[in-house]
């Protein structure tokens, strides 16, 4: 595998962003493509909240893992911004679905079938997934939510009667207006996926159940299981942790063979 870490200039925040990148290596197993249609199927793997692009190859075995599959792994930095064109701050959401996937595809060989293309996340990269894969199901075959903020509505609810850090920080993601019916409303946009589109990603959502976001993910699963959305659940035990995470980004890949073809 081959590891980048890019520094380029967002024109969406105007300021130097970051991207850590993890691409198969091209040897014997994979020669050099004479064709675009032979670029890399692609997972946006999206962080949490005080996370940045490397926390996921810190604190797990990705690089490992992604080493058995022909597939690219894109971490972009989005600070703490729920992915959200924000409140009170920078339009992230717009850096994330428009700013990104160009920038990415036009300095490595990525493939922007919607086939080849995948998004996952943990905690509020969990969120940021949903997000992303409810609102433009049309570019994802697959999204994967580990431990994720999955009812923004809710949590919402009980974290702006607090002042701290953390939830000042959600205030100027979203203010203070309800984003209930909006393109931050996971349940919502769930309900709108499965009734507006013929196309929908396959989800795969995971949460352990001493998290203390096992209860939203209760919620989004019930509300999945009324829709005709493809579901992939593992509900097994686990902490709001990166042991729980290295576990799960395994079984995220492998659940995502069937898209991607396999190391031979």
């Amino acid at each position: 595998m081959a590891r980048i870490e890019c520094e380029f200039f967002s024109e969406v925040l105007v300021k130097n962003m970051t991207m850590s990148v993890i691409l198969p290596q091209k040897g014997k197993f994979y020669p050099e493509s004479e064709s675009a249609a032979d670029r890399y199927p692609t997972l946006f793997l999206l962080h949490g909240f005080s996370d940045n692009h490397m926390t996921w190859l810190q604190n797990t075995s990705l690089e490992r893992y992604a080493a058995d599959y022909r597939l690219a792994i894109v971490m972009p930095s989005a600070d703490n911004s729920y992915y959200n064109d924000m409140a009170n701050g920078s339009k992230y959401w717009t850096y994330l679905t428009e700013e990104i996937p160009a920038a990415a595809r036009s300095f490595f060989p990525l493939s922007e079938k919607r086939e080849d293309n995948f998004v996952a996340g943990h905690s509020m990269g969990g969120f940021g997934a949903l997000k992303w894969g409810l609102n433009y199901p049309e570019q994802f075959a697959a999204v994967a939510s580990l431990s994720g903020v999955t009812d923004m509505v809710f949590h919402l609810e009980r974290a702006r009667p607090f002042a701290a850090d953390k939830y000042k920080s959600l205030s100027l993601a979203f203010g203070e207006e309800t984003i209930i019916h909006t393109a931050n409303d996971i349940l919502w946009l769930l309900e709108q996926t499965d009734r507006l589109h013929e196309k929908k990603p396959m989800l795969y959502q995971a949460c352990g159940t001493e998290d203390f976001l096992h209860e939203h993910n209760m919620r989004f699963f019930r509300t999945c299981k009324k829709t005709g959305v493809d579901l992939t659940t593992n509900f097994g035990p686990g902490e709001h942790s990166w042991d729980y995470w290295d576990d799960q980004i395994r079984e995220v890949l492998q659940w995502l063979r069937i898209n991607v073809n396999p190391k031979v």
